[in-house]
């Protein structure tokens, strides 16, 4: 090999390794945008959002079978396709009046666990959408006795309107009982 070919393909080489190392820079400075899927519903006026993964179905509201000495907010359970589901009135979760339901009256049936399938009666059903993770603000500090407010994982503007985005995991715990081990472990043994 002569010396001008040498010297050609070291600079090359050069060029090929400059070129990457600005394709990295250029690819680590452009920020990637993620968005997240959210189903919006409405409880009293507000828009609220979970986590579209975790929603299996949305039903219109029909005659719910009571279950004595559940917690206040579970109304009862409903057969949907031979499997019982729990059903809980977000309003009354929520700390929020009681209204008669009507037509647009739903209950989203979402995944809990892995296992377990919820039903959860809300005003209304609005619609699922795509928000940016950077356009999601922390949720403000929870103080007071705000029943809401402990299970906001954020909050979020979309087409001008607040969207509080909603810890369903949070949620559940807070009306699920503690398993034989969960409250071993709470007290320490």
């Amino acid at each position: 090999m002569s010396m001008n070919a040498a010297a050609a393909e070291h600079l090359r080489q050069l060029q090929e390794t400059q070129q990457a190392e600005h394709d990295q820079n250029r690819r680590t400075q452009q920020e990637e945008v993620v968005y997240h899927q959210w189903a919006t519903f409405r409880v009293d006026d507000e828009l609220y959002g979970i986590d579209v993964m975790q929603v299996k179905e949305v039903l219109r509201f029909s005659e719910i079978t009571p279950v004595p000495g559940a917690d206040t907010s579970i109304l009862g359970i409903i057969n949907l396709r031979g499997n019982v589901v729990t059903v809980i009135d977000t309003r009354q979760m929520f700390g929020l009046p009681m209204v008669p339901y009507d037509d647009e009256t739903r209950v989203i049936v979402v995944e809990f666990n892995e296992q377990e399938v919820i039903g959860l009666v809300v005003d209304s059903v609005d619609e699922v959408i795509n928000l940016p993770h950077n356009d999601v603000d922390r949720a403000p500090s929870v103080s007071g006795d705000d029943s809401t407010k402990r299970f906001v994982q954020g909050v979020c503007y979309h087409n001008n309107i607040l969207i509080i985005l909603l810890d369903l995991t949070k949620m559940l715990l807070s009306i699920t009982p503690l398993t034989e081990e969960e409250l071993l472990n709470q007290r320490g043994y």
